[in-house]
């Protein structure tokens, strides 16, 4: 008997619940109703309108017909874009106005200083890519950035672009790079520049939709000359 009551409520429920989507009831007049439900009592219908309800004859209803044209859902929101990498406006910048690639960039950043603004070595060498305090606005992002990559460009045209060299010179200092002809034979020197080449490397592994732009090529006779001041934390360890 329970079970008997159980499934009459849950018929009556389900008669009584609105429709899932609007339909039209065609009346024998001609006159079609749009309705959101609708529920037969006895010999009547009960239609549920957009402003209430209304009851007709079962009798006066020819058919009852799905609304052909529905309207139109809302609009997704566009996809949140997915996450940038630390300050890669301000280097796209910097590296656009220096001619530059934005990926080595970043990689010396990020082995500089992690991507923090506020990193200060041993020897007082500040901000995102290290330089020295009398750095005009060290401790701004956009500056030090501007500073660091024009400091790294120039060092790539002063030894013609050969990556080691030019990270050896921005790690140790060009007269160390001077002194021995080629990397220096320092740990911490060695370590950096195999770090950011890999990071390197592996930036320029993944699919990207811009084309970098190269390092600036050295202008026939054009003199060298580093424009940025000198970086200070230099190894000072003896070489191995």
């Amino acid at each position: 008997m329970r079970l008997k009551r159980a499934a009459l409520l849950f018929l009556l429920v389900a008669l009584a619940a609105p429709a899932l989507r609007a339909e039209y009831v065609v009346l024998r007049s001609g006159q079609r109703l749009k309705v959101t439900g609708y529920q037969l009592l006895g010999d009547k219908y009960r239609l549920q309108l957009s402003g209430g309800f209304v009851e007709v004859a079962a009798a006066d209803v020819v058919a009852i017909e799905p609304e052909d044209t529905f309207a139109p859902l809302p609009a997704a929101p566009p996809a949140a874009a997915g996450p940038q990498p630390f300050y890669r406006d301000l280097v796209e910048a910097a590296a656009k106005r220096y001619n530059m690639d934005a990926d080595l960039i970043s990689s010396v950043i990020a082995v500089e200083s992690n991507f923090d603004p506020k990193a200060v070595s041993r020897k007082n060498a500040r901000g995102l890519m290290q330089l020295l305090p009398e750095t005009k606005n060290i401790d701004d992002p956009a500056e030090n950035i501007d500073a660091g990559t024009r400091y790294l460009r120039d060092l790539l045209q002063k030894y013609n672009n050969d990556l080691a060299l030019a990270l050896a010179a921005y790690n140790a200092g060009p007269e160390k790079v001077q002194l021995y002809g080629r990397v220096p034979a320092y740990t911490e020197t060695i370590s950096y520049v195999r770090r950011v080449k890999r990071g390197y490397e592996k930036s320029k592994s993944k699919p990207s939709t811009k084309t970098p732009a190269s390092p600036a090529p050295i202008a026939p006779g054009a003199p060298i000359a580093a424009s940025s001041p000198p970086r200070t934390n230099q190894p000072q360890s003896q070489p191995q």
